[in-house]
């Protein structure tokens, strides 16, 4: 080792010509993607059902969808007999109001 501070260093190790990092790299992502599609493609596989179960569930499913309908509409019917009930009230409420104008009306013409 030399104590001279402005003599010449070693020269850096030359690099070398083969990118084996980046090729190790590439192949291990290869085998990375070809596993992941195959587990993927292994836990896609459904479980077979049988048609009467099928028949069942969709029944079942059917039954569930005609109640919720038929609820919807005993509530759609509650809320258009009570906006009825209520128009009807402000009907004979204007009528008042306008048979009370009318008489306020023909006593101002005198």
């Amino acid at each position: 080792m030399s104590t001279n501070l402005f003599s010449e260093t070693a020269s850096a190790p030359a690099v070398s010509t083969e990118p084996r990092g980046f090729i190790t790299a590439l192949v291990a992502t290869a085998i990375l993607a070809v596993r992941k599609y195959l587990k993927r493609k292994a836990a896609s596989k459904a479980e077979m059902v049988s048609l009467e179960d099928f028949c069942a569930e969709m029944l079942a499913t059917r039954e569930r969808l005609h109640s919720n309908h038929l609820a919807i509409l005993e509530k759609l019917d509650s809320n258009h007999r009570e906006l009825l009930a209520a128009l009807e009230r402000l009907a004979t409420r204007i009528n008042a109001l306008e048979a009370g104008l009318a008489r306020v009306d023909e006593r101002t013409r005198k």
